[in-house]
């Protein structure tokens, strides 16, 4: 929930919150709680309903359309089938952008000794390539 914000902002909010409810802040922050206890619990209930008529197992994230028809429709042989040429298809981009940066390094730092001062500046330490992320196919 709070990926975007760095602690100087969260601080900064809480400062604020502190600043409109003063002494009642724990009661507003508690009365916050209890409402996403009680809509986590709604949801619940009515996954639950909704099982208990389809006769089948359903969780909260199996409502998502994408997810139903993955769980519900595909078997895996047809997921995989789905996902194996597109997975060719990201690692050879991947590879082909890995070398292309690779490349540029190389060509930046030729520059750089031909253009440089009497004593160079070392080389920055290569970091390790990254690890190829896995192609999610429902990525939005």
């Amino acid at each position: 929930m709070f990926d975007n914000l760095n602690w100087w902002e969260i601080g900064a909010l809480l400062l604020l919150a502190l600043l409109i409810f003063g002494d009642k802040l724990p009661t507003v922050i508690n009365d916050g709680l209890r409402m996403v206890r009680n809509l986590r619990n709604m949801a619940r209930n009515a996954t639950t309903d909704l099982s208990k008529e389809l006769g089948t197992d359903i969780q909260l994230e199996d409502l998502h359309p994408k997810a139903f028809i993955r769980k519900h429709l595909l078997s895996e042989e047809d997921e995989q089938a789905i996902r194996k040429p597109l997975q060719g298809v990201y690692d050879n981009l991947r590879a082909d952008v890995t070398g292309v940066h690779k490349e540029l390094k190389d060509v930046a730092s030729a520059a750089d000794l031909r253009s440089g001062p009497s004593s160079p500046a070392p080389a920055p330490a290569a970091a390790p390539a990254p690890r190829p992320r896995s192609f999610d196919v429902d990525a939005t």
